[in-house]
């Protein structure tokens, strides 16, 4: 299997060349050259496979050239150690909860997935590798969780002060070892284009090899359409068309999902809730993609003006933009209606929701108006204890603080604060 360039599709590398370069030279994003469709059997028989089964079977063409199956499925078995369960809230409305591996939230998988792939790929090698990752919220910690100890590799996380959550913040700045956080001042947008810059910079580039760990980077990308298979095979069994609604920052989690449809999911539609961060809603309705400045809101980690992965889906579906409203419909909510469904859900069902989740249930009932028909599901993509002071705002309570949370609370911080790109270009190249 070949990736190439979104830029341009001559520009080609293997699985493991494309996961240690995380982006192409000329800037544009990695895609698989074809994705061949899993049987029907598969899917008429998923009840009864295991998801470490379900996830080799879906992953195994991207990356079986460079990594022998023996390896993967022992990766896959490091990846995916806790449940997937979805939760049924109302009538034809359940959640995905994504917030049950180390860092309680969805991109354990991806940050696992890929630490494991790159950790195999380094063994041998003399050049350690870093890691350079810009993070609104729960990246930063699932990439330092998951590249924590790893062996040749060196992990710097960039992300925005004062515009992730305390807990997040915590997960991000405390672990040490070979974990560097770097605090901007600026938003994630400033964050991402300072990464983007750096990839770019022969004078770094030529020093050391870098990657990156955000969902640019298909090794980040690709295992979280995963869970989406998983939540398929809890849900077959209602009978009833499946609709996914995911809240959408960055756009490679829902870009996933859309590859597990293009597998032969049987899901044909899929639903993208945002915050007023409303780029993609935009382009849904108009067909013309304009990226805007960030605006700060209660989802922080959907606070992205320009989402990276959103060409990818264009491209899942040859940019023709009325055959990708067939598949694909996009909704923005506002931080009082956020808060407004928080508190519906919990005084109707008890049932606490985190900001982001809420998003995506917002997006899901948006969707179910003309569509009353079909069983929902939407992504709960953090333990809302990360979002404790939206949450206790919101609902007037204190959710109980796992044990996960509860071991970096009394951890001090640590971070490198920064304010422009040279900065950042020097620790990298004096450290």
């Amino acid at each position: 299997m070949r990736f190439y360039s979104l830029n341009d599709s001559n520009i080609q590398a293997t699985f493991k060349e494309a996961v240690i370069a995380g982006i192409a030279p000329d800037k544009g994003l990695y895609f698989p050259e074809r994705i061949t469709p899993l049987s029907p059997n598969f899917f008429d028989n998923i009840e009864s496979l295991s998801n470490h089964e379900i996830a080799f079977k879906a992953i195994q063409q991207f990356v079986s050239d460079d990594i022998p199956d023996a390896v993967l499925k022992e990766i896959i078995a490091n990846t995916l150690d806790f449940d997937f369960p979805v939760v049924d809230i109302e009538e034809n409305v359940a959640t995905l909860e994504l917030f049950h591996g180390p860092t309680m939230a969805f991109k354990d998988v991806g940050a696992r997935f890929m630490a494991n792939c790159l950790g195999y790929f380094s063994q041998g090698e003399t050049t350690e590798v870093t890691v350079l990752v810009a993070t609104s919220g729960d990246t930063g910690g699932a990439v330092a969780n998951g590249f924590l100890g790893v062996d040749g590799v060196n992990v710097v996380i960039l992300y925005p002060s004062g515009k992730v959550s305390d807990i997040q913040e915590k997960q991000l700045t405390t672990l040490g070892q070979n974990i560097v956080a770097m605090e901007v001042n600026g938003t994630f947008d400033d964050c991402q284009r300072m990464v983007k810059a750096a990839f770019l910079d022969s004078e770094i580039t030529d020093h050391k090899k870098l990657t990156s760990a955000n969902s640019i980077n298909v090794a980040r990308w690709l295992p979280q359409l995963f869970y989406f298979l998983f939540a398929y095979k809890q849900a077959k069994s209602k009978g009833k068309e499946i609709v996914f609604s995911v809240p959408s920052g960055n756009f490679g989690n829902i870009c996933a999902g859309m590859v597990a449809q293009k597998l032969g999911m049987p899901v044909k539609h899929s639903v993208a809730a945002t915050n007023v961060n409303k780029v993609v809603p935009n382009f849904m309705q108009k067909g013309v993609y304009e990226p805007m400045p960030s605006i700060a809101t209660i989802s922080n980690a959907m606070d992205v003006g320009d989402p990276s992965n959103f060409v990818r889906i264009r491209h899942l579906y040859q940019d023709d933009l009325y055959t990708l409203q067939g598949s694909l419909s996009s909704f923005s909510f506002t931080d009082k209606e956020t808060r407004t469904a928080m508190e519906k859900i919990h005084s109707q069902t008890g049932y606490v929701m985190d900001p982001h989740g809420a998003v995506g249930y917002l997006g899901l009932k948006e969707y179910q108006k003309n569509h009353p028909n079909t069983y929902g599901i939407f992504l709960e993509t953090a333990h809302p204890v990360k979002f404790l002071d939206v949450v206790e705002e919101t609902l007037g309570i204190t959710p109980e603080i796992p044990a996960q949370i509860q071991k970096v609370l009394g951890k001090t911080k640590k971070s490198n604060k920064i304010t422009n790109y040279e900065e950042l270009k020097s620790y990298l190249l004096e450290n």
